[in-house]
């Protein structure tokens, strides 16, 4: 559904996007992640057919962003940082007024326009002025104003940003559900938990260009390496360490707790706990420490370039 090869936008001479390649099937939800000015709203424009690309092509459901430009923008619904809200007019009549642009009747318009309204907690908020709204409930305006037209593409630059907890929360919620609507979705995000209670896979953008892309899990295997777990056994240990160095590497000892990695922990978790046994240590608890998608984006993002 979202198809870019070696797509790359230069103003003037500072090139903003290198070579950015992305393949995003229907159904997936691609999180593009990285600092500010690294390429992603820029990538985000030219996806959605509003900034010409300099080199390379991309192509949204199957239409080519600079040949096809007003079919790809029929597909698409886009969400920016600004949405830039007229103040002046109500939440349905800027919403009406959006939907006669897709070319929807005003009674289909209203008929969404207040669904969602109503799906995103701001039933009654409809008839009064955007100029009255929180942040949070014009960046919720925008995100329905996306979704209008029913597209079978979403490019969302910071949909929770400005917004409270709850309300972000509805907002993840309803992208969440998306996902299982067979909808394409990349998120620009900086909310890390964002992004991986979301995300099928992660793109990692830095100074223009994608230097990681996978899962999640892939990314912490590939970059943070083996999954790290704890043992806590029921003394404290007292030199017995070094027999268990043939098994596991250990990354800490504190106390009664050993911390190591393994790349196969069903193999060799048992044999550690026979091990210790064998030591005359019993096995208080052993489990996995998490691995955050914040360690992956810091040792990608902070790397020698």
């Amino acid at each position: 559904m979202i198809v870019a090869e070696n797509l790359g936008k230069t103003f003037d001479d500072f090139t903003a996007v290198h070579d950015v390649s992305l393949d995003v099937p229907q159904g997936e939800l691609l999180a593009l992640l990285g600092p500010n000015g690294a390429g992603k709203t820029t990538t985000v424009r030219m996806l959605s057919a509003i900034l010409l690309p300099t080199r390379g092509r991309a192509t949204i459901a199957g239409f080519d962003v600079v040949s096809q430009a007003d079919q790809v923008r029929r597909s698409v619904g886009l969400l920016t940082e600004q949405p830039g809200l007229y103040n002046r007019m109500t939440g349905l009549e800027y919403l009406q007024f959006y939907g006669r642009l897709y070319g929807l009747t005003d009674s289909v318009s209203k008929q969404r326009s207040l669904e969602m309204f109503s799906r995103f907690a701001m039933a009654g908020a409809e008839t009064r002025r955007l100029g009255e709204y929180s942040k949070g409930m014009r960046q919720k305006v925008g995100l329905i104003r996306a979704l209008l037209h029913d597209p079978p593409v979403l490019l969302l630059d910071e949909p929770t940003s400005a917004m409270d907890p709850h309300s972000a929360r509805l907002v993840r919620d309803a992208i969440y559900e998306l996902r299982h609507d067979h909808r394409t979705v990349i998120l620009c995000t900086h909310n890390l938990f964002e992004a991986e209670a979301l995300a099928d896979r992660i793109a990692i953008i830095r100074q223009g260009r994608i230097i990681a892309q996978g899962t999640p899990t892939h990314l912490k295997q590939e970059l943070l390496g083996a999954p790290l777990l704890e043992v806590k056994v029921d003394r404290v240990l007292n030199g017995q360490v070094k027999e268990l160095a043939d098994l596991v590497a250990i990354e800490a000892v504190e106390g009664d707790t050993i911390r190591y990695r393994t790349p196969r922990p069903q193999i060799t978790n048992p044999q550690l706990v026979r091990r210790l046994h064998e030591l005359g240590l019993g096995v208080v608890t052993l489990q996995e420490i998490g691995q955050s998608l914040e360690e992956v984006y810091l040792s990608v993002v902070n790397a020698e370039t």
